[in-house]
């Protein structure tokens, strides 16, 4: 005998199901906060054999908090769990919850790998890079777009370089000057950042064993 409980997360609330022997024993709602659902689910299943939920934005979180309290917490995917939850008669968090519930009593779900705490760091790190870099690169477009278009024509060049051409190009042309080069000071901030988490990302594969592995490989 166990209890089996389905979770509907949302970003406030999340409805709770609890089976017990093919039965529906409890539902209700809960703060979407780890902590204060592992406390409703001591309290209303003290012998929880799965923890079900979907995908979705707060999903990892969910996993690696409900996992440290001590939680047999399983993510599903969301798309297999779909046809599933869509059979209830009326769409609602409190069925979904059901459904969840239901599935992880039975077993008929599809379990995803939820990835470690260092690797989501991580892929959030480069990920974060990535959006600077082209955010960069439009501001630097736009600069030469704009420069253009009154026959001032920035040579193709990068870093530091850019900033003095179009500085030295706007020497004579205060009016446009006041327009240019507040863009040009955005762009050197973003460059600024991309450039310190572009080294954060170095120094993690420097101390990577894999990273070095293709790295040499690589060489």
């Amino acid at each position: 005998m166990g209890e089996y409980i389905g979770l509907d997360v949302s970003m406030k609330e999340t409805a709770v199901s609890i089976r017990r022997e093919g039965k529906r024993v409890w539902r209700g709602k809960c703060a979407s906060d780890p902590q204060a659902l592992a406390a409703l689910i001591r309290k209303h299943a003290p012998m929880v054999k799965r923890v079900v939920f979907e995908t979705g934005p707060l999903s990892v979180w969910f996993f690696h908090a409900l996992t440290a309290e001590g939680l047999p917490a399983i993510c599903i995917d969301a798309r297999h769990a779909k046809a599933a939850l869509d059979m209830a008669p009326n769409k609602t968090d409190a069925n979904d919850a059901d459904g969840l519930a239901q599935l992880a009593e039975v077993g008929f779900y599809r379990e995803v790998r939820v990835k470690g705490y260092e690797s989501m760091l991580s892929q959030t790190l480069i990920s974060s890079r990535t959006r600077p870099v082209r955010i960069g690169t439009e501001l630097s477009n736009q600069i030469r777009g704009i420069m253009k278009t009154f026959g001032l024509l920035v040579p193709s060049t990068k870093g530091g370089r850019f900033d003095d051409q179009v500085r030295r190009l706007l020497a004579d042309n205060e009016a446009l000057a006041r327009i240019i080069l507040p863009v040009l000071e955005a762009w050197r901030s973003v460059r600024l950042r991309a450039a310190e988490l572009g080294r954060q990302i170095l120094a993690n594969a420097r101390q990577s064993t894999d990273c070095q592995i293709l790295m040499r490989y690589r060489g």
